[in-house]
Order: C-alpha cells, then sequence, then structure tokens
C-alpha cells in the first residue's frame, strides 16, 4: 500500500495539476475545439462533485485498504485518453441526475444564501450590540477612574493629610524647632 503522502501527491499531480495544465492550454489555443473544452469543463464539474462526496463521505470509506491509490485510479480515468471516462460518467450518471433535480437544487442553494445573510445579520447584530455595551461599559470604567483620580487630587487642597501635604508639614514642623 502506498503511504497517505504519495498518495496525496499523486491525486494533487494527476487529478488536479495535469488536468488543469491540459484544461489551460485547450483554452489558450487560438482554435478552440469545443468537444476538447466540454471535455475538460465536465472534468472539473465531476472532480468539483468528488471532492464533495470525499468530504462528505471519506470518515465512512477511508479506512478501506488501498483507498488513496482507488482515487488516483479513478482520477487518471478520467482524463487518460484511451478511456476518457469523464464523457461515460457525465453522460450516464451526473447529468441525468442533476437534470432531475435542477429545480430542488437551485431551491435549496437560494435557501441556503438566505439563511447564510439571515445568520450574517443576525450574528452583525448581536456583534455590534455587544460591542455597544462593551464600549458603554468601558465608558463608565473610565469615568469611575476619573472621579477617583479626581477625589485623589481634591484633598490635599482642602487641607487633609495626604502623601503631598506630609510635604508642607515639616516646614511647619521646623519654624516650632526654631522656638525651642
Amino acid at each position: 500500500m502506498l503511504g497517505s503522502l504519495l498518495t496525496r501527491c499523486l491525486i494533487m499531480s494527476f487529478g488536479y495539476a495535469y488536468p488543469a495544465f491540459e484544461c489551460y492550454k485547450i483554452v489558450e489555443k487560438n482554435r478552440v475545439e469545443i468537444e476538447e473544452l466540454r471535455f475538460w469543463c465536465q472534468y472539473w464539474i465531476i472532480v468539483a462533485a468528488l471532492t464533495v462526496l470525499e468530504r462528505l463521505g471519506d470518515v465512512f470509506v477511508a479506512w478501506l485498504p488501498m483507498y488513496g491509490e482507488a482515487k488516483v485510479a479513478i482520477f487518471i480515468y478520467l482524463w487518460y485518453p484511451k478511456t476518457r471516462g469523464t464523457g461515460y460518467i457525465y453522460k450516464t450518471l451526473l447529468r441525468p441526475y442533476v437534470s432531475k433535480h435542477e429545480t430542488d437544487i437551485d431551491r435549496k442553494i437560494l435557501e441556503m444564501r438566505a439563511r447564510a445573510w439571515d445568520l450574517t445579520a443576525f450574528y452583525w447584530q448581536n456583534f455590534a450590540q455587544y460591542g455597544q455595551t462593551a464600549f458603554f461599559q468601558f465608558l463608565n470604567y473610565m469615568a469611575a477612574q476619573s472621579s477617583k483620580m479626581t477625589k485623589a487630587t481634591a484633598e490635599p487642597v482642602n487641607g487633609q493629610s495626604n502623601g503631598s501635604a506630609a510635604s508642607t508639614k515639616p516646614n511647619g514642623a521646623s519654624g516650632a524647632s526654631k522656638d525651642d
């Protein structure tokens, strides 16, 4: 069995990098062949669907022996010139399923978009309320600290003993010692 690192590298190179380069070459040709472009678009649609399904179901099938190697084989099957499995899988599996459920998928996407917007607005309002509350608490704290500082500086002026008032006493005390 190949190591996990090796299979990931193979999937990245044979599943994403090579097909992406081939797609780039087709798009950048002066004369784009529509069938080649359609093939690579179908490939990327299938790869996106497999990636989503893998993220959801990987926990349940990743323990199978040779799982990583099977993924590499599937990616190569999809683009290899002799098999070109993309066309077969797209026409027999993906297109019939998606065309049958297209309106449901569109509706679910719109619902999820609306929910995401509502959730964003909800959290933004909560964040704003929390921020406002924290800001006012901070202002109250600063005002309380400021009033304590004002009281502390006002007390020596009234003649109450404080650290600064003690420094004026020795002058009076030195005058009393002169009488002795």
